[in-house]
């Protein structure tokens, strides 16, 4: 069936080269159009003339059997990760990483129909679990291209903006990341998006970062749970204040790991008058539910990473730092964050192993760790694998997110 599939996408291949942007694969194309044509749903550029009968008369031309084969099966059957059946809404999956949004909404009945992911490995971690190979530069694809979608999911970089000569409209974000998603939600007007960031979004540059996001999206038609009289006329300290309601903690969703993360949830104006967000779902955790039975051997610590590790530990307190490694036992109710600098010495999270050296955490534990499913397939590198998880969501957070979200669609 894998073997079909790669024949169909190599016939495909000279037809989706005229529509592909700079900055991404004609691979990209081809799977977006295969995704579309099994579950129904729109052609990526399809508003310069691609079509369905067009791609399937391609196929016929040098496949004549092609018109009788269940694609659905065909694109689907080698994956554990795949939407339901009949999907019950579409969403867009943007700054993608390895999937994590993606799952959440999946998890809700959600169909993703474009998805975007610039950095080479997470594209193909991707690719691997999903089925589809991202688009790359977001900054080169034309929003006019992007079908149409309820839900614009996003986990986006965290940049400053100028300040000189803001009048606070769309073009102030101009050269950040952020600017592209305001410009394709003021193209395609979904009735959601779900914007993930860091906690420290709320204090960056004073405030005045989540400021000028908050008013770009209120001026292009989107309200979220800060009243837009604060957005537009009150000061940074209130916006901050409001905004701290939006941060969730992984622990409060049935993962053992302190992370905090900010999710803006916006809808057209008028769509709903506010946003309920989750309630912790009280269920107690702790890291030995996702930690192996077996763990490698090879994931304990040297001596000498160890000895280095409680060294720096005794400096910083020294120093006033109070930054050291975090170790944790199996009884632990949670770990520290894992971040995309974990592959370097696992500082963060070391798990105790009786009287001996401490070890890392495997890259299925990793995963874990993120909520991710044991079918999830990490990269086959350790160090992308680890720094993938680190820069990925906790699925159950965003999973709890979608459900909310999704009553309103």
């Amino acid at each position: 069936m894998t073997n079909y599939l790669n024949q169909i996408e190599n016939v495909l291949i000279p037809l989706a080269e005229k529509y592909v942007p700079e900055g991404s694969s004609s691979k990209a194309v081809v799977d977006q159009w295969l995704h579309a044509l099994a579950n129904g749903s729109d052609l990526f550029a399809s508003n310069k003339g691609i079509s369905r009968d067009i791609v399937l008369n391609t196929l016929n031309s040098v496949l004549p059997e092609a018109e009788f084969i269940n694609l659905k099966e065909i694109v689907y059957s080698h994956l554990a990760l795949k939407p339901e059946a009949y999907p019950k809404f579409r969403f867009i999956d943007l700054f993608a990483g390895i999937g994590g949004m993606r799952l959440g909404f999946q998890n809700n009945s959600g169909l993703c129909v474009f998805s975007s992911e610039f950095e080479k490995n997470a594209q193909a971690t991707y690719s691997a679990n999903h089925g589809e190979f991202p688009f790359g530069d977001i900054t080169k694809i034309d929003a006019a291209d992007i079908p149409d979608h309820d839900v614009l999911v996003a986990g986006f970089p965290c940049q400053a903006f100028s300040h000189a000569g803001l009048k606070l409209g769309i073009d102030d974000t101009r050269g950040t990341l952020f600017h592209d998603i305001a410009r394709i939600l003021e193209a395609k007007k979904p009735k959601f998006a779900l914007l993930e960031n860091v906690k420290g979004l709320i204090s960056h540059d004073k405030g005045f970062t989540l400021q000028v996001i908050l008013k770009t999206l209120t001026r292009i038609g989107y309200s979220c749970n800060i009243p837009k009289d604060v957005i537009h006329h009150g000061t940074a300290k209130q916006i901050q204040a409001e905004a701290k309601k939006m941060v969730l903690t992984s622990t409060d969703f049935g993962v053992p790991q302190n992370r905090q993360r900010i999710y803006i949830v916006l809808w057209q104006d008028g769509l709903i008058d506010s946003f309920e967000y989750p309630k912790p779902i009280g269920v107690n955790v702790k890291v030995g539910d996702i930690l192996e039975a077996k763990p490698d051997p090879k994931l304990t610590i040297s001596d000498r990473l160890w000895e280095g590790h409680q060294r720096r530990k005794i400096e910083n307190k020294n120093n006033g730092k109070g930054f050291g490694f975090g170790l944790v036992t199996e009884d632990s109710p949670y770990t520290n964050t894992i971040s995309a600098r974990y592959y370097k010495d696992g500082s963060e999270i070391l798990i105790a192993q009786g009287g001996g050296n401490p070890r890392k955490l495997s890259t299925r534990e990793a995963a874990r760790l993120q909520g991710f499913p044991d079918c999830f397939k990490p990269s086959m590198s350790n160090t992308q694998a680890y720094k993938q998880f680190g820069n990925s969501v906790s699925v159950p957070v965003v999973t709890k997110l979608a459900e909310k979200i999704t009553k309103h669609i």
